[in-house]
Order: structure tokens, then sequence, then C-alpha cells
């Protein structure tokens, strides 16, 4: 995986033209060259009219004079979104030219799927394209903006990124390299790059064996991705917790040897910008559920219950490689939830940093009592205006939305609408769940305790928002619940994300949320120009 910095350093490749005879083929595979050419088709709403080819590909056609639209029409390519064809030889420079279907032209925002649709069918597009190529031996391929060239750097990204650190490295498959195709539009691609950069490390982490990403493994890998691009990271160890009394934390912690760390993350992109957003990951580096095991079948994928911690360091790592306009702290507890005589039980009583004292109904959900404690030392410590937290927080998220999107609570209308605007943009949508005092009055009235980490009666996810609620009282709030989009993705849908590997979800979303936050006037400018260009 090529870091930021890396990524940043890539310029645009030129092509040596290399001379051979002209032959056209439609057989996939057939004199398969190391270059390739994703083009985008769109879609023929009547079959009786003509191939509508996307500007670079029409481009792109002239050169060949016309024995591009030929073959496509002999071929009777219609233009479905994530259809593709590859034909070789076409191009004395590119030996394999993969065309790939846009859908319908002209989409844009659907107010029923609450998705810009034509944001998202170019990610698509330009993933399955670029993959394909991949799959096909390329090892530089070339990419058509198709009209949104930061979607398709980031589908193109996100397709052809193989986690394989646990392969020997003679059977590793060589990432391509990605390069923009017949465009000036460098710097929309260079952020999209960016973006599906940081998405692919949040992935690296959650898909790391818990033996392999520990608490001090992930600590040791956030440094390594945070400190070359210029933010501060600070790591506490299990003595500074103590003496900060973070009984939430260390109570879950002792469960297993390995040893608690508390990171303490800062990136200051405007001195001007006053007080810091505080983005507040769970960090459970494995989740066994402690004395109340999950099942054996499942247990492996709850080493991605740090999937939330993932996300932070790379939301974070994102907004300084894109020198966004904002300050930010990152705060993430990690730590392992393990069975052991040393492993808190279901019925201890806990006080937390703010003195209310916490009855352990199940050990399962230790990720809230990690949070309770980042929550207050975070907000007495650096008085931030807005607290973000991303979490596996509860398996109740997947049965309410699947994979569909994250959860989303929220105190805050202003900041709903916003996170909603980004997960529209980012094609990694969000769905409000409800915040009620409904809710709350099921954690918190018990007898002898204050709270309870478990609550009474259903609703887990919304019972563990109302949990958290609790220790963030005076401040705007966002709580993304992303058990079910941050961990592995099963089955259809998102064909630019691997099947079986964690997702690295929301990380794309969150960056756009900072990005609307930071950079309001800019947005208002896009929009008049999107309207100017209709």
């Amino acid at each position: 995986m090529l870091s930021i910095l890396a990524r940043r350093c890539l310029g645009v490749v030129g092509r040596s033209v290399i001379p051979k005879p002209c032959h056209y083929s439609t057989q996939i595979g057939e004199n398969r060259a190391e270059k390739g050419l994703v083009l985008g088709l769109y879609e023929q709403e009547i079959d009786t009219e003509e191939p509508r080819l996307s500007p670079t590909a029409i481009h792109f056609d002239a050169k060949t004079d016309g024995q591009l639209l030929n073959l496509i029409k002999e071929c009777n390519l219609k233009g479905k979104l994530g259809s593709v064809k590859v034909f070789n030889n076409l191009d004395p420079e590119i030996g394999s030219i993969a065309i790939v279907g846009l859908g319908i032209e002209g989409v844009g925002f659907n107010e029923l799927e609450i998705i810009d649709e034509g944001m998202e069918n170019v990610r698509v597009a330009a993933g399955i394209g670029a993959k394909t190529l991949a799959n096909e031996g390329c090892t530089q391929i070339y990419v058509d903006p198709m009209d949104y060239p930061e979607q398709a750097a980031e589908g193109s990204g996100l397709a052809t990124w193989r986690y394989q650190a646990n392969k020997t490295k003679k059977d590793r498959k060589a990432i391509p390299k990605l390069d923009l195709y017949d465009s000036t539009e460098v710097d929309a691609w260079t952020r999209g790059l960016f973006k599906a950069d940081a998405q692919n490390l949040a992935r690296s982490l959650s898909d790391g064996p818990g033996n392999q990403i520990t608490p001090t493994a992930f600590a040791q890998a956030a440094v390594d991705a945070l400190c070359p691009c210029g933010v501060n990271i600070e790591v506490r160890n299990k003595d500074w917790a103590e003496a900060k009394n973070m009984s939430c934390f260390l109570s879950v912690a002792k469960s297993s040897c390995e040893p608690p760390i508390f990171l303490e993350i800062s990136y200051c992109g405007d001195d001007k910008a006053g007080r810091p957003i505080l983005l507040a990951g769970k960090g459970m580096t494995f989740n066994s559920g402690g004395l109340c095991l999950k099942h054996p079948e499942d247990m492996a994928k709850y080493r991605a219950s740090m999937a939330g911690a993932a996300t932070v360091v790379a939301t974070i790592r994102a907004a300084a490689a894109l020198s966004l306009p904002v300050n930010l702290v990152g705060l993430i507890p990690l730590c392992e939830n393990m069975p052991s005589g040393m492993a808190f039980k279901p019925g201890d009583v806990i006080t937390s940093m703010n003195g209310k004292t916490i009855a352990v109904h199940d050990t399962n959900n230790a990720g809230r009592l990690m949070l309770a404690d980042a929550f207050i030392y975070g907000q007495t410590t650096f008085k931030p205006k807005i607290v973000v937290d991303v979490a596996t927080l509860s398996d109740g998220i997947i049965h309410a939305l699947g994979g569909a999107a994250s959860g989303v609570f929220s105190n805050s209308d202003f900041l709903w609408s916003q996170i909603q605007k980004a997960g529209a943009i980012s094609g990694d949508r969000v769905w409000r769940m409800p915040l009620w005092q409904y809710y709350t009055h099921k954690v918190t009235e018990y007898n002898n305790v204050d709270i309870s980490n478990a609550g009474r009666g259903k609703g887990s996810a919304c019972l563990g928002a109302a949990f958290l609620k609790e220790f963030v009282p005076c401040v705007d709030w966002v709580h993304m619940d992303v058990t079910g989009v941050g961990m592995l993705k099963r089955g259809a849908g998102i064909p630019y994300l691997e099947n079986d590997r964690m997702t690295g979800r929301p990380t794309r979303t969150l960056i756009q949320f900072l990005y609307q936050l930071a950079c309001p006037e800019q947005q208002k400018q896009s929009l008049v120009e999107k309207k100017a260009g209709l």
C-alpha cells in the first residue's frame, strides 16, 4: 500500500510508444500488457440509439479512427452499470482497454436513496474497471475521470487494494499504480487518492489478526502513519491511565496480559479555528466478550472491534494530507477484552471519572466503558466544540441497518444534516437513530447505581447510545455505530470493496464531514458552480 507521502510524490508518467502491428482483439487476456486504461460507456436507454461514450472515451476513440466504437457495437455493449469488457492491442501505448458501464447519463442526487448516484456510479465503474485490469496483470492503470475525477480515484484506489500482509512475499500480487488519463483535474484526482489511501489504512489495521494488532502494535502503526504527516501523537501507558482515574477503561483492560495504551492525537490545521473537534475511537483490538463470551463461530471477526479507532487514525491522516483548516484531537483507548481470572465480572460496579457509578450487567458491552473515560478526559482537557465518536458498539445496529449505513445518534440537528450530506456525497451513507429519553430511562433507572452498561429491554444500539449520552452532557455530539459497516463485508453491494475483508468504513464520510465543517464557503462555491454548469 502506498503511503500518503508516497502518493503525494506521484507525477504523471510519460507514455512510451512501443511500435507493433495493430491487431484488434476482444478476448480477455490475449496479448496482455502491463499498461491498462479504464474508459466509461453510458447506458443506452433505447436499444436503437448509438453507444454514448464518456468525453475522454470519445477522444480515445478518435485516436483509434473509430475502431473502439465499432468494437463496442460488435460486442453489443449497452453500458449497464458495472458491466465490463476488455479489448487488447487497440493502442500502441496501452495494451488493455477496459470499457465499463456507467449507467444512465446525467443522474444526480437521489432523494429516496439519499445518495449522489452520479458520483457513486463513477466509483463503481472505475473500481470494477481498474480491478479487472489489475486481475489481468496490468501494473499501471490509467483511469478516465468520467466527469468525477475525485470519485474515479476513490473507486479505483479502493478496488485495486488488497490485504495481503500475511501472504509470503512471492505470492503477493502487485498493487497497480493509478494515474488520471487525459484530464487536467489533477487536484481532484489526488484528493480522491488521499481518501482511498486513508480508507485502505483503516482496512489494513482492522483486518490484522488479534495477535499481530495488539494495543502496542496498533499504537506503533498509528505513530508510523501520523508522524510523517506532521501530526502529534502521545502514547500513554497504564500508569498514566491510573493517575487519571480511568477506572472504566482499566476495568476492561485488566482482563488481558496485553498492556493498555491510550493514544492522544493532535492535528492543528488552523491557528484561528479555536476549540478543536474531538474524535474518539473505540480501540478494542480483540473482543472475546469477556466472561460473557461471544459465540466461537463469529468470534474471529471481533478482531475488528477497533474499527472505530482505525477510522479515527485514518481520518486524521487524511485531514493532514489534505491540509484541512481545522483543529482535531483524537482520543483512542486501546486494550483487549478477554476471559481470565483478572476479568471484570457481571454484577461489578465501577465508578467513572465523573463520579457516576456503573453496573456491569454484560461484559460484552465493554467498548462503551472505554469511551466513557475518553469522553470525560477529552471534554475536561480540550474543551472541544464538537465530539464525534466512532465505535462498533452493538450488534443491534446490524439487525436494524445491515451493511447499508452507519447508525448515527446526535443531539444536534445541524451536525446530523452535515453528516447525512457527507454520506450522500461519499456514497457511504448514514441513518439517524433515536436518542430519546425512553432509552435513557432504560439505562439509568436503577435503585443502587447511576447507570447500567446494558440497560433493560430491546434496542441495544439505542441503549448503547443512551449510555454514552450520560458522558457528553454539554456539547454537540455525534455517535456513529459502525458495527454493520466497519467490519467484514458480506454479500452484494459496494462492488469496489472486497468481500470477506474489513471495509474501513466510514472513513471517507468522516473526511467529507470535516471538510464541510472546515470549508463552508468552498462548499457554497462548489454548489454555485455545479448549478451554473447545469
